[in-house]
């Protein structure tokens, strides 16, 4: 029956999939779901008309934000924890195995490709802090995985990721790296400081919406691969960061908080930084699915 009223709207529409055209058991397994939460949402709520076009303006708007340096959709998903949660209903880990968390709006392809043990900064500022980050990639066995490839990225000094701030050279503050046939990696970068998300646009008026602030604890982003391993996407936060306990997108996990020490003078940084790795093989990957 495609008569509909307000206690049957959702039954209706549940029962219109696959009529037109083929569906696959996961799209209606997904279909059903989300019309079920969202038909619940506007009745929990009683969803105004007025509200209802204001939620379709606000969707447009960030339609209209998006561009290659912006992902705003991304962005409005990590604001109310939504990533964080596909994340780790994707990427479930296992004792040892490292734990993933948020690729976040700011990664760039194909950073520039730098021997071990190099710089990956191409700007200085007054206030920075130089940091050695070193550390071994291991499965789960304790064995090193030696060329795995590290992509790391993260804001500079300012607070501003490189792709956001024209003052900055192309690709500073990011690298691509391989470990040695120990499973060691390191690279030279700076100490991230904690910032703002863009809280302008939709992403600033979801924020005042909610009653939450921007602001992101210092991470280092890391992206680890290596065939026959799952890749990891990661990030280390500074144990000493302000944010920590109340980051504006619910990142954080325990075991991704590493701590900055004063490096010893051979390595002409302020900081060291070590942090170690365990991936997920392939196929226990696939098993665990």
């Amino acid at each position: 029956m495609g008569i509909v009223s307000l206690e049957n709207i959702t039954d209706v529409v549940i029962a219109s999939l696959g009529k037109n055209g083929d569906v696959s058991d996961r799209q209606r397994e997904i279909m059903t779901s989300l019309l079920k939460h969202l038909h619940g949402f506007c009745k929990d709520v009683n969803l105004q008309h007025g509200e209802f076009l204001e939620g379709c303006e606000f969707l447009k708007r960030a339609g209209q934000t998006c561009d290659d340096n912006r992902q705003e959709f991304i962005l409005l998903g990590d604001i109310l924890g939504v990533e964080v949660l596909v994340d780790m209903l994707t990427n479930p880990s296992e004792g040892t195995e490292s734990e993933s968390t948020v690729l976040g709006p700011f990664y760039r392809e194909n950073p520039p490709v730098l021997p071990k043990g190099a710089s990956t900064i191409l700007k200085h500022y007054e206030n920075e802090e130089t940091a050695y980050y070193e550390g071994y990639i291991r499965d789960a066995n304790g064995n090193p995985i030696a060329g795995a490839t590290l992509d790391v990225w993260e804001d500079a000094p300012n607070g501003v990721y490189e792709n956001l701030d024209p003052d900055q050279p192309e690709y500073n503050l990011r690298g691509r790296f391989e470990t040695d046939e120990n499973g060691h990696y390191a690279f030279v970068a700076v100490r991230p400081v904690p910032y703002p998300i863009p809280d302008n646009e939709t992403a600033g008026e979801l924020l005042r919406y909610m009653g939450h602030h921007p602001n992101r604890p210092g991470h280092m982003h890391f992206i680890i691969s290596k065939d026959g391993y799952r890749p990891l996407i990661s990030q280390i936060y500074d144990s000493e960061s302000a944010w920590l306990e109340d980051d504006s997108v619910f990142a954080v996990k325990e075991s991704l908080i590493g701590t900055f020490e004063k490096a010893d003078a051979s390595l002409g940084t302020d900081l060291r930084l070590a942090f170690d790795f365990v991936l997920k093989q392939e196929s226990a990957a696939m098993a665990a699915e």
